[in-house]
């Protein structure tokens, strides 16, 4: 750093051939400076400058000495502005792991790219639970509360479930008005690859309650599935409202 400072110092001498007005602008006394080129020239073994009373002006190792400076100084401060441009701009991979629900978070993505180009995105889709550690992603969204007490959370969003079916479905089989109305329906379930078990329906029920016993007419691992068949007439499903707002809106559902 020393020597980065020596530079410094003499190719403001060189420019303004003038002590004083080198420690003027560097914020230093014209002593320091002095010193400054002395040392450098000690390491060198050559006079960089003439020296009078009057003048200062370079010899001929100076001026060769000064081109090389100038070159050194310049590739320094493109270093540094590359490097700044380089923090303000995200780039590098991104490993992401993401539940299945490809219709909530393609959209965002996709607005990710295009706001930073410089970033590979590496996303992994699956609703088993992953080691964050171990697997080597940088993030992971999820829903439900964080299951990892060592890692940092932060809350996304929220959604609503909803029960639907199809108008055809519900012209046939009646339109269940209390929870207990639903033991006479084909339900559409869903079950949580990591432990196996069926997602539960949380029914506003009377408080003690003994929980209820849905028939299984299908079971999978997916919305998608769910959606369809519903969609179909083929039962209830119980689904995120995110999914189904346009078959909510245009009365599919």
């Amino acid at each position: 750093m020393d020597s980065l400072n020596g530079f410094m110092v003499f190719v403001q001498v060189a420019e303004t051939r003038s002590f004083v007005a080198a420690g003027r602008l560097l914020g230093v006394s014209a002593s320091a400076v002095g010193k400054s080129v002395a040392r450098l020239e000690d390491r060198l073994g050559v006079r960089l400058f003439h020296r009078s009373t009057r003048s200062i002006t370079l010899t001929a190792e100076g001026a060769l000495f000064l081109e090389r400076s100038r070159r050194i100084l310049a590739e320094i401060e493109a270093a540094q502005l590359e490097l700044s441009q380089a923090s303000t701009a995200p780039r590098g991979r991104l490993r992401v792991s993401l539940p299945l629900v490809s219709s909530l978070v393609l959209p965002v993505l996709g607005e990710f790219m295009r706001a930073y180009p410089e970033i590979e995105l590496d996303l992994d889709f699956t609703d088993q639970l992953v080691d964050v550690i171990e697997e080597g992603f940088d993030a992971v969204v999820r829903t439900g509360a964080p299951a990892d007490s060592r890692l940092s959370a932060r809350r996304l969003g929220d959604f609503r479930y909803l029960l639907v079916a199809s108008p055809g479905y519900l012209a046939q089989r009646g339109t269940p008005r209390v929870p207990e109305d639903l033991l006479q329906h084909s339900c559409l379930h869903y079950r949580y690859p990591h432990s196996g078990k069926l997602e539960p329906w949380v029914l506003r029920r009377a408080a003690g309650a003994p929980e209820l016993q849905l028939p299984t007419s299908m079971i999978c691992n997916n919305i998608e599935t769910r959606l369809c068949f519903a969609l179909q007439g083929l039962g209830i499903a119980y689904l995120p409202d995110f999914s189904i707002r346009e078959p909510l809106a245009d009365g599919r559902l």
